[in-house]
């Protein structure tokens, strides 16, 4: 099937293709698998650079010094090529089949992250992982909308940058003002989640320009508010992580930004959406179950059962570790040898008579003992 290019198409792989999002029932042979591949490979590279941003931010360094570390621009380049398989996905696929798969950030970065740590992902994080990614299929799947979507004139641009600023700064004040860290974290990531909202919005208008115009439509004052936007979108998203965890926060930056991008959408683009009042309802109940999700991910790591330790062994008196070795008992007094009587001879002590064997002292050396005769009695 090919698709005839319209005017202001951007050259893509395989074909002109239109750079907004197709209708499933347009797409080439083989083009939806090919948007659902870039669709997740950009879900990893998502998950790559918040894990890159969550160790960072850990660590006591200030956010400046952070900016001069190889792992910091890391995690950029991992979220810009995220950001570029997005767009691919979108050059290939409809928006309700790419929006729904960029969820898969977070079920990723949950077990990458426990990875690198080295330990599990606890099951309540798990339980709050599933509630927000069924809350936020549902959700998107329900705001796509109904037309084709279009970009932002000069003048909606800028309306759409003044007010996003606004509720930017509005957020960051609040999270100033918080002693709660899981709450801070919060209002960060909904603050950065909105940032980079406007960055997509004002991407699409951009790219038109540049289709239009060529190079010379990129130097233009939006182009200078698109990286202001995306930058602060990355500043607040690495703030959000420190000393929060990860999953709340990735949680909250991915359900606030397509949020606010259905917002932008409506207000300022016109378009409808594919949920009438009972579908309003059901998005309501997945903002919900999502909610619900972002409080079990911003609970803190349960601490890890202390296992019960071995019982001491009993003091052994053969132990010198524990006990100290029993002195020897003193050898017992063995009785001497009798001495033979010699003839003639008094009686000795004891009733014992004849010569007595006196061993004189030792000196150095082994020496032989010498029998000294007793004296026998005078005159005798």
């Amino acid at each position: 099937m090919t698709i005839a290019p319209a005017p202001g198409d951007l050259p893509t792989p395989g074909g002109p293709l239109s750079a907004a999002p197709l209708p499933v029932g347009d797409l080439p042979e083989g083009a939806l698998l090919i948007s659902i591949a870039l669709a997740v490979a950009s879900a990893g590279a998502y998950a790559l650079g918040a894990v890159l941003q969550q160790r960072l931010a850990a660590g006591p360094a200030p956010l400046l010094r952070l900016m001069t570390r190889r792992g910091w621009w890391y995690s950029v380049a991992l979220n810009g090529t995220g950001g570029l398989l997005h767009v691919g996905a979108l050059a290939y696929g409809p928006l309700s089949v790419v929006q729904p798969l960029g969820v898969l950030t977070l079920v990723l970065a949950l077990p990458i992250g426990a990875f690198l740590v080295g330990r599990r992902v606890a099951a309540t994080h798990w339980r709050g992982a599933l509630a927000t990614v069924a809350g936020l299929v549902v959700l998107l799947l329900l705001i796509a909308p109904a037309s084709g979507g279009g970009s932002l004139g000069t003048g909606g641009a800028w309306t759409v940058v003044a007010v996003a600023t606004a509720s930017v700064v509005a957020l960051c004040v609040l999270a100033g003002g918080t002693a709660r860290p899981a709450v801070r974290a919060v209002l960060y990531a909904t603050a950065s989640g909105v940032s980079f909202a406007v960055a997509s919005a004002l991407t699409q208008t951009v790219t038109r320009r540049f289709t239009e115009d060529g190079p010379a439509g990129l130097l233009s004052p939006l182009s200078v508010a698109l990286a202001a936007m995306a930058t602060a979108g990355l500043l607040l998203s690495q703030i959000a992580y420190r000393g929060s965890g990860l999953g709340a926060p990735l949680a909250v930056v991915t359900l606030s930004n397509p949020v606010a991008s259905a917002v932008i959408g409506v207000t300022m683009l016109g378009e409808g959406s594919v949920a009438g009042m009972a579908g309003a309802m059901v998005a309501l109940a997945a903002a919900a179950l999502a909610a619900h999700g972002v409080v079990l991910l911003s609970r803190p790591d349960p601490a890890p059962v202390a296992l019960p330790s071995d019982p001491a062994p009993a003091a052994s008196p053969f132990d010198p570790a524990t006990a100290a070795l029993p002195s020897d008992p003193a050898p017992a007094a063995l009785p001497s040898d009798p001495v033979p009587a010699a003839a003639g001879g008094s009686a000795r002590p004891g009733g014992v008579t004849g010569p007595a064997t006196i061993v004189a002292p030792v000196a150095a050396g082994p020496v032989a003992a010498e029998p000294v005769e007793a004296a026998g009695p005078a005159g005798g």
